[in-house]
């Protein structure tokens, strides 16, 4: 079974005015010119997941230019709890607001019932960038299995922000640190769990496929030595590190350290290292698995979302991954400058074409 938006209606999001969408299961082939409102399209598509969108970006963001009057996105979700409505909004640049069926919701219960996973150009350095990027990808492939990793996530920093605060001040009296230390511990545990968990499905997926694109081997890494997994040894590190966290200003253990460490399993090379569409396959391979585990995991394939991954891939390789997507049964909203660009889907797929007009996104349902 597949996860599917089936209507979708944008009233003062981003570039979009107003928009009214009408489609099927189908996988959404989106092309236009660039700055047209694409990809603002698929970032509204995408908040029908826990978490912050594609772009993290903050709510008062979303609103449209220059009115900033707030912004309402609903849309019509159907899967294996069958027919759910949603609706986000926002008002004044509040933090957004989640509705359920006319009820109010809160980002766990979205998880229960709608998962979106993506690919975006911004993720194609992926490798070679820092290790915050690697872990902030790592946190959204788990949030897409574990709907409560993003508050074990905000807890967990909220605490070490109190802890730092303690370190700069150079506080030595050990009670102040007892109580945050042992939430960090608490959150600090359950985030490794998840991302330990996340990797073991993304393994096991990918071994369980016949792809052409590569495999990668992925494992978890520290900046400095090794993570504690259990809560108890993690709250005793924090403990034990308090003299040398001082001197640094900072906390250094823990799992805002971990890295992301992959390798192209076929040749045995760092994905660093590779060539850049090599890199590319790579992270393809991990979204398709992700998506693989998804289904197995949530009863259904979810949403994919793959902002101009077309345009980096030659003609075999695309249809690859079009079969792919195909074959997995998922509704993927793709873009691209150009419908060519999705020849090979033919009328597998449904075609929308976004244009602007006088300083405002258009979409137009194309057979």
């Amino acid at each position: 079974m597949s996860l599917a938006l089936t209507r979708l209606s944008l009233s003062h999001f981003r570039s979009h005015r107003r928009a009214e969408i009408a489609v099927d299961v189908r996988p959404v082939a989106i092309y236009g010119p660039n700055g047209a409102g694409k990809t603002n399209l698929i970032e509204a598509v995408s908040l029908f997941s826990p978490g912050r969108g594609l772009r993290r970006a903050a709510a008062a963001d979303m609103a449209r230019r220059p009115q900033s009057l707030g912004w309402k996105i609903t849309g019509g979700l159907i899967g294996p709890e069958g027919f759910q409505e949603i609706t986000f909004a926002s008002e004044d640049g509040a933090a957004r607001s989640i509705t359920i069926n006319d009820k109010s919701a809160n980002q766990i219960a979205l998880g229960r019932i709608a998962r979106t996973v993506w690919l975006i150009p911004a993720m194609d350095r992926l490798w070679i960038e820092g290790a915050e990027g690697r872990r902030r990808f790592l946190d959204r492939l788990t949030l897409s299995f574990f709907p409560d990793h993003a508050q074990a996530s905000l807890d967990y920093e909220k605490a070490m922000r109190e802890r730092n605060r303690l370190l700069k001040d150079s506080v030595r009296d050990p009670h102040w640190y007892q109580a945050l230390e042992k939430q960090m511990a608490r959150s600090g545990a359950l985030l490794t769990t998840n991302r330990q968990e996340t990797l073991d499905r993304l393994k096991t997926a990918q071994a369980d496929a016949e792809t052409a694109f590569p495999v990668a081997d992925l494992e978890m890494v520290q900046s400095e030595g090794s993570l504690p997994p259990a809560e108890t040894d993690l709250r005793e590190a924090l403990a034990e590190s308090r003299f040398r966290d001082m001197a640094a200003g900072r906390t250094l253990v823990g799992p805002h350290r971990t890295d992301l460490y992959g390798v192209f399993a076929a040749k045995g090379v760092p994905a660093a290292e590779c060539s850049t569409g090599e890199q590319k396959a790579l992270l393809i391979s991990l979204i398709l698995s992700n998506a693989r585990a998804l289904a197995q995991d949530f009863g259904a394939s979810p949403i994919l979302l793959l902002d101009e991954v077309a345009a980096h891939l030659d003609a075999t390789r695309r249809a690859a991954l079009y079969g792919e997507i195909v074959a997995l049964g998922a509704q993927a909203w793709m873009t691209g400058t150009g419908s060519e660009l999705f020849a090979e889907l033919g009328e597998q797929a449904q075609y929308l074409e976004v244009t602007e007009e006088a300083g405002e996104s258009r979409v137009h349902i194309r057979d």
